[in-house]
């Protein structure tokens, strides 16, 4: 099983951050959208000569308040940069954020996601065969495209768009529309077999398409010892409280029979009780959403969750900066060999990579 990682660095860092997480064996770098913009550190990492050619993805790129053809550009150029290892994945994110946050509408994201999706899709398309460019939705139109603003056919291929979802109507979209699903990394084993996978596969028969990439995320507490294991759950419970503080994550509590705590932890957060938000995420609740142990352990529970639909994984550690003898010995574990399990879905990493493999149809 591939194992990728966030490149958790500022831009003028992620050269040296790119290096030492590839060194550490890892298979792939992904970004989110937090202090620094998405693409940059992607764009720094692939263009230097010091990082070694690996994978890259957003994950994930606000798309909301982005134009498809800047999507479309990014993804197109990193493409190229990277010799055909990016993939763009794409998220709504929440209604605070988008109005204001970055001051922008917000109303069906579904909807306007699907959209979005298919007219990057559209634009990369229309580069890549030369065909006149006429996509007109609902959201958003994309009809002019002068011969002086096309790059020509990417070399490489098209990049992969991803779509993010955590919900049954935006994973439902991801299923229909998208080249892969980016699981979203605050879930439970019982929401992703029971609710995810469930909405996948109304997705797919919806769209007559047979299946679609799925790229699982796990939140991991891990350590050598049972200290460093413990202080990792410090940074890892905190990630969890703010999540499940989300009202638009309680599905997730809620199939845990943990649902009264998502507004407990709400009012929490409006007043900057983080300790107390911490505290509430007590040990089971830490093993049921995230994964905890010596990297070892934290393989073997990652491929016995997700082994059967998938073989990549992206891990998070919150608040860790681990030691690069520690991710090694995560990704030497994760790249034991395991079954198939699940006919109808497809593994992400071997034939469904960036490099343009046999991806949904």
């Amino acid at each position: 099983m591939k194992l990728d990682i966030q490149l958790d660095a500022r831009p003028d860092q992620a050269v040296t951050r790119a290096r030492e997480l590839l060194e550490a064996g890892v298979d792939g770098l992904f970004t989110f959208e937090g202090p620094h913009d998405v693409f940059l550190p992607l764009i720094v990492a692939a263009g230097s000569s010091d990082v070694p050619p690996t994978d890259l993805m957003t994950n994930v790129a606000i798309a909301l308040p982005r134009s498809p053809m800047h999507l479309a550009n990014l993804a197109y150029d990193l493409h190229l940069l990277s010799g055909g290892r990016f993939r763009l994945g794409l998220g709504s994110q929440i209604k605070p954020h988008i109005e204001n946050r970055y001051g922008a509408e917000w109303s069906r994201p579904a909807a306007r996601m699907r959209e979005t999706v298919l007219a990057v899709k559209a634009i990369l398309q229309a580069w890549q065969d030369g065909t006149r460019l006429d996509f007109r939705g609902e959201f958003t139109k994309h009809t002019l495209m002068p011969p002086t603003f096309v790059p020509g056919p990417n070399p490489h291929g098209i990049a992969p768009v991803l779509l993010g979802a955590l919900g049954p109507v935006m994973t439902r979209t991801a299923a229909e529309v998208a080249d892969g699903l980016l699981v979203m990394p605050f879930h439970s084993e019982r929401h992703f077999r029971e609710r995810t996978l469930v909405a996948v596969a109304e997705g797919l028969e919806m769209s007559g398409r047979e299946r679609i990439d799925i790229f699982p995320q796990a939140i991991v507490a891990m350590g050598t010892t049972p200290e460093e294991i413990e202080a990792a759950s410090v940074g890892v419970r905190g990630l969890l409280a703010f999540y499940g503080s989300t009202p638009a994550y309680r599905s997730v509590l809620e199939i845990e029979g943990r649902g009264d705590l998502q507004p407990e932890l709400n009012a929490l957060s409006k007043t900057g009780d983080i300790m107390t938000m911490i505290d509430l995420v007590d040990d089971d609740l830490l093993r049921t959403l995230a994964v905890v142990g010596t990297p070892e352990e934290c393989a073997a529970e990652i491929r016995r969750r997700f082994g059967d639909v998938a073989d990549r994984v992206c891990a998070y550690f919150p608040g860790t900066q681990h030691p690069t003898g520690t991710i090694r010995a995560l990704a030497e574990a994760l790249r034991s060999s395991w079954p198939a399990l699940f006919p109808g879905f497809h593994r992400t990493g071997s034939t469904g990579t960036a490099r343009g493999g046999h991806r949904a149809q």
